[in-house]
């Protein structure tokens, strides 16, 4: 079991890793130890984060990766509710879809691009396809396993008081399963930077993997680092909303 410690304690072990983390680098590129071109030293990175903050372009393209992420884990999510719900609860379409799913899941979403670039271009459709191939199969399950694992009694209590199992579902089985759906999205939205990333290095206009891409055309290292940082800084904001709403929507379960 984990010692709880308190929040200037936590704090202060957050700052002596990252003071950890760059007091290596520092001295792994200020040595020589590295060179520059495989490895800018920190300060270059930091001077290269400013220039792209000052003209915009990584604003622009930060907003338009993240636009992406939203619209395509919420299109997955429409579908992939319903669809792990009905996994959990009919055997038959069960037997049915899941297969489906299993064989999709186990295909690497970068194999789709060739196939989705042919099919819709490289619109945002595109973008949104792949999203949606990374995300839906995985939550479905996730949610699936969920609720199955929602318990019987209150579901026989239910219909013991003449519950319908419409009333079952949208009464028991899914308030019992919000907050594991809800830690779920958590997982899938950091799996979801990785698809948006990968769509956008093939065959994109805009969005941090564009960026990323074109700064290694020009062989500018040191951009690469800055929009990696950037993906992982925008990672970690994702990962804490999760943390601190699920406290908030479901505060008996995150006691």
């Amino acid at each position: 079991m984990k010692r709880q410690v308190g929040r200037k304690e936590y704090w202060f072990f957050v700052g002596l890793g990252l003071f950890l983390i760059l007091t290596l680098w520092y001295g792994a590129t200020s040595f020589g130890f590295v060179k520059a071109f495989f490895l800018p030293a920190p300060q270059k990175v930091f001077l290269s984060f400013l220039d792209l903050l000052t003209e915009g372009s990584l604003v622009h393209d930060a907003l338009v990766s993240m636009g992406r992420i939203i619209l395509g884990f919420a299109v997955s999510t429409l579908v992939s509710i319903p669809l792990g719900v009905l996994l959990a609860l009919s055997k038959r379409f069960e037997a049915l879809i899941e297969p489906l799913i299993a064989f999709i899941r186990y295909i690497p979403p970068a194999a789709f691009v060739p196939l989705t670039i042919i099919w819709f271009g490289v619109a945002e459709t595109q973008k949104l396809i792949m999203l949606f191939l990374g995300i839906a199969p995985y939550l479905a399950l996730l949610i699936a396993d969920i609720v199955k694992n929602t318990r019987r009694d209150l579901m026989e209590a239910a219909q013991t008081l003449g519950a319908s199992p419409r009333e079952v579902i949208f009464s028991v089985i899914l308030p019992a399963a919000y907050p594991g759906i809800w830690d779920s999205f958590r997982i899938m939205i950091g799996a979801a930077w990785s698809f948006v990333t990968v769509a956008e290095i093939i065959g994109a206009s805009s969005g941090l993997g564009h960026l990323m891409i074109q700064s290694q055309r020009y062989l500018r290292t040191d951009n690469i680092f800055v929009v990696i940082i950037t993906i992982g800084a925008l990672g970690i904001f994702t990962d804490y909303f999760f943390k601190y709403t699920y406290k908030n929507f479901f505060p008996w379960i995150a006691q």
